[in-house]
């Protein structure tokens, strides 16, 4: 990726200042939630699945690819330049050794279909998950975005584009078009939650190693997880154990409700704040 496409700080500066959108969204513990959301989504995208995810052998371990992926984002969004960079570009030399073919139908995918991780069209629907599920998540829990304030975490997250390699040209311009092009996906024929993928991606949500203890809590993650998915992309996982939509919709309103006003006003920066963040400040 040609040095000119990022801006030229110095080393020990982060890309992002602490007035940064996506420092301002990605900073809250809430935005945990939206890992495993984005990973759902990535893998409804069959050449995602194959070029992204199953190399990787992430959904057979999902958890290593989440916690992977949260490690990139908080250097590159709270750490220093260098140390972005050299994050970056082993995820880019990564995606450069992996290409390959379908080896079944998939959707409107033949079989053969070739594939390559580096591919744009791919990385930019990673791209699209990773800030429609923090946009989703912190408009659910923690407060709303104005859309000047969607448009600078659009901004934001088209610098983490190009440092994944992404060209400029190869993104939307900006917000409506970034939304229309989720639109675009989510109606369009691009998107197939394949036999594989049902059945390892469901794992993400409902079957990982935790302890017994911990079960309730993961079944309330495991209900949002769930309910904040695209309508299409929940159904062709088959996540049939919903109540209907109005009433989702409405426990997931009042639990969010609660949090905003009742629980994150209250809780120290050193609770609420992811520790990257605090670091960073």
């Amino acid at each position: 990726m040609p040095s000119a496409s990022v801006p030229k700080l110095r080393p020990d500066t982060g890309y992002f200042g602490n007035g940064s959108m996506i420092r301002r969204v990605m900073r809250e513990r809430a935005l945990a939630l939206s890992g495993p959301r984005a990973l759902l989504m990535q893998a409804a995208h069959p050449l995602a699945v194959a070029g992204l995810l199953a190399h990787s052998g992430s959904l057979e371990d999902p958890y290593i690819r989440l916690a992977r992926t949260a490690k990139v984002m908080n250097i590159v969004t709270f750490g220093p330049r260098a140390e972005a960079d050299r994050a970056t570009r082993r995820v880019r030399a990564m995606h450069r050794t992996v290409s390959g073919c379908l080896p079944e139908a998939v959707g409107i995918y033949d079989a053969g279909t070739p594939y390559r991780a580096d591919d744009p069209q791919l990385l930019l629907w990673i791209l699209y998950s990773l800030i429609d599920s923090s946009s989703v998540v912190y408009r659910t829990y923690v407060g709303r975005l104005s859309t000047l304030e969607r448009a600078a975490l659009w901004e934001d997250y088209k610098l983490v584009g190009r440092l994944f390699g992404l060209k400029p040209t190869e993104m939307p311009d900006s917000l409506a078009e970034l939304e229309e092009y989720g639109r675009e996906m989510l109606s369009g024929d691009e998107l197939h939650v394949g036999h594989w993928a049902r059945r390892r991606a469901r794992q993400i949500v409902l079957a990982p190693p935790v302890p017994n203890r911990a079960r309730p809590l993961l079944e309330t993650v495991n209900f949002i997880t769930i309910a904040l998915l695209p309508d299409r992309i929940r159904s062709e996982y088959g996540f049939m154990p919903l109540p209907p939509a109005a009433v989702r919709k409405a426990l997931v309103r009042t639990g969010a409700v609660y949090v905003r006003r009742g629980l994150l006003p209250v809780l120290p920066a050193h609770i609420r704040h992811v520790p990257a963040a605090r670091r960073a400040a």
